[in-house]
């Protein structure tokens, strides 16, 4: 369910934006609050998050969530790996996008 996209998605989302409510990265994300709570659970039991209440909340049970010296390694790894995906699915709909221009001009011309 933590997904390489998800987590190089969180782990980018939370390092600027620690305060970020549950709810708030749901909708950030467009994935839902049960999600969400899962996957942070995953990054905070493998060390690359961790969860700490507010001092100065008026909410006592909001949460900061700040990426870990692990976590920081992490998410150089994981943006390395999802560059390296996002670029492959770019060169394959870049190929695509020019054989499909190839079959419609063939087609115009007959």
């Amino acid at each position: 369910m933590l997904t390489e996209e998800v987590r190089y998605k969180l782990l980018k989302l939370l390092e600027p934006n620690p305060q970020l409510s549950q709810r708030e990265v749901a909708k950030e994300l467009g994935i839902s609050l049960g999600k969400v709570n899962y996957c942070l659970q995953a990054l905070v039991d493998k060390g690359w998050i961790k969860a700490a209440n507010f001092k100065n909340s008026n909410n006592k049970t909001a949460y900061m969530y700040l990426l870990t010296p692990r976590g920081f390694e992490e998410k150089a790894r994981v943006t390395s790996r999802f560059l390296h995906t996002k670029v492959q699915e770019y060169e394959a709909l870049r190929k695509e996008i020019e054989q499909l221009r190839r079959e419609a001009e063939l087609q115009n011309r007959k």
